[in-house]
């Protein structure tokens, strides 16, 4: 019991100078796709930077309504054949 309460103590002071910061795995690690199929069916607009602009040619307009994440686009950035700094973006 003794080593519960200390335990439970010590996260308790840990937590409250800032020394640890809890993050959820899922936070700790963002999603990597194998396909722009599969990035797709969860962001069917791609991926992107903060910041990034879509390369477009001729009177393409440019894809804006991208999931901007930088976390999930480093997990990703294989996926970006322009080298724009979105993923898999699609109309």
């Amino acid at each position: 019991m003794r080593q519960r309460i200390t335990a439970a103590v010590m996260a308790g002071l840990l937590a409250a100078t800032g020394t640890v910061v809890a993050t959820s795995p899922a936070e700790a690690a963002p999603k990597t796709y194998k396909t722009c199929a599969a990035l797709n069916k969860d962001y069917p607009h791609g991926v992107g930077r903060k910041g990034a602009k879509d390369k477009v040619r001729g009177t393409t307009k440019p894809v804006t309504n991208f999931k901007r994440n930088n976390a999930l686009y480093e997990a990703n950035k294989g996926r970006d054949r322009d080298k724009d700094k979105i993923a898999c973006e699609k109309r």
